[in-house]
């Protein structure tokens, strides 16, 4: 985000105030797909493609005692038996009859659902054959392909697309990783949590279809690049702090070509990836988390690490870019023009993107910064540059948009055309892959960590 994605790790650092789990109503997170619909006066759960924040009414009160160890007596909801004096007890010892309850299930409507029921674009990849941008919606879970040109008039809610791929048979979930075949113009789709797979479609796909490929890919995957000249998948990997390499045709269980991982690789919670086949360069964004399960971890600043194409092992980067002058803040996805030498970084958490010599090292300020309310840009994560057309196209997950500039724009610009799937100025919600929720009851606010 995810993605994490994304979104998926946004507001990761978030303090839980509150905590519901012994609240009378409770909040319950779903992180896959379920929908929660009424049908004859119940609760039915359905497969949504969303996450979902949902409330729930308290419990009715049961005959007899609302727990083991809590009486009814002190109050009828479960609440007020957990405030009850004594409550804090211990359950009885096992084998014990006194108070035993039977349980049973009880199906209702939810008060309300908290979810973000528009596209979030967590990647962005043209197709200049066909004249076509593809946008990855990981809050939906779907591809989004539109006209190159498409541009949504400030008075329209969207633009429609001229096709979508998204549904169950897809095995799209929490997809944070976009490329397309240059060629035959197949999209991969990287999946970063529930799925751990690479899905790959021809490009006449369309609706709920399945991928014409699959290959199984180390869980926490989230950047794709690939070296069309010797015909190999480069993939970030998160959680193990490495980038795996396999060929472009890899499918199923086959196992990579090679792996860049270890100690002096620099790799800290890689992201975005890049391949420059002109001066033979591997570029990662790191957020910097440098976990290790052996040794423990630590939080070093974001950083994009250069290495040697064919990189593999415990190898040192030849280069890094990295300090308070290069403005990097969660940088994700990047994008590599050959032809200008200049790298393009989708700046999450500072809203810009950033354009840095593929020369550059150390603390380094960007050549050129897109930034600024004008942009339309608010938490891009993705970023791609369209050298035949010379333009830069941005996907925004905090706003439902792609954004589209000049190759060259720099500072506080507004966009060439902007591709929208939600109202003007609507922001996203941004719960992507929520894992808790808590509740801050002096400011009746509801915190979701992601």
């Amino acid at each position: 985000m995810s993605s994490k994605s994304r979104v998926q790790s946004r507001f990761a650092g978030m303090t839980l105030v509150g905590l519901v789990a012994a609240a009378g109503w409770f909040l319950s997170v779903e992180t896959r797909r379920m929908d929660l619909t009424v049908a004859s006066e119940t609760a039915v759960r359905r497969p949504t493609g969303e996450p979902q924040l949902v409330s729930v009414e308290p419990l009715p009160a049961l005959e007899g005692q609302i727990c083991e160890w809590a009486p009814a007596s002190a109050g009828t909801t479960l609440l007020g038996s957990l405030q009850q004096e004594g409550a804090s007890r211990p359950p009885p010892a096992s084998g014990s009859t006194a108070g035993t309850q039977t349980s049973r299930e009880v199906e209702r409507a939810p008060v309300r659902v908290i979810r973000d029921t528009f596209p979030t674009y967590s990647a962005v990849a043209v197709d200049p054959i066909r004249n076509e941008i593809v946008l990855q919606d990981e809050n939906l879970f779907q591809i989004m392909v539109y006209d190159r040109m498409a541009n949504t008039p400030p008075s329209a809610s969207m633009t429609e697309p001229k096709r979508v791929i998204g549904g169950n048979k897809t095995r799209m979930e929490f997809n944070c990783g976009l490329y397309i075949d240059p060629k035959s113009g197949d999209i991969y789709s990287v999946n970063n949590d529930t799925m751990d797979t690479l899905v790959i479609f021809s490009r006449e796909a369309k609706g709920n279809v399945p991928p014409d490929r699959e290959l199984y890919t180390p869980h926490g995957t989230y950047g794709i690049a690939v070296d069309e000249q010797k015909q190999e998948l480069f993939l970030t990997v998160e959680h193990t702090n490495a980038v795996v390499v396999y060929r472009k045709l890899a499918q199923r269980d086959e196992q990579p070509l090679r792996i860049l991982q270890g100690e002096h690789t620099g790799l800290e919670d890689p992201h975005g990836i890049a391949v420059d086949t002109r001066s033979q360069f591997l570029f990662v964004t790191n957020h910097g988390n440098a976990r290790n399960r052996e040794r423990g971890g630590r939080f070093e600043p974001p950083s994009i690490t250069v290495y040697p194409l064919g990189a593999s092992g415990d190898t040192a980067p030849v280069r890094v870019i990295q300090g308070a002058r290069t403005r990097l803040n969660w940088p994700a996805q990047l994008s590599v023009d050959e032809e200008h030498q200049e790298l393009f970084v989708a700046n999450d958490a500072d809203d810009s993107v950033l354009v840095f010599r593929t020369t550059d090292s150390g603390d380094v300020a960007p050549a050129r910064i897109l930034r600024g309310p004008q942009t339309g840009l608010k938490n891009p994560t993705g970023v791609f540059v369209d050298t035949a057309n010379q333009e830069i196209v941005v996907s925004n997950m905090g706003n439902h948009s792609a954004t589209v500039y000049p190759r060259t724009a720099s500072g506080d610009v507004a966009p060439l055309r902007t591709i929208r799937n939600s109202p003007q100025g609507k922001l996203a919600l941004a719960i992507g892959n929520p894992g808790a929720a808590g509740y801050d009851s002096k400011r009746e606010e509801i915190l979701v960590p992601n």
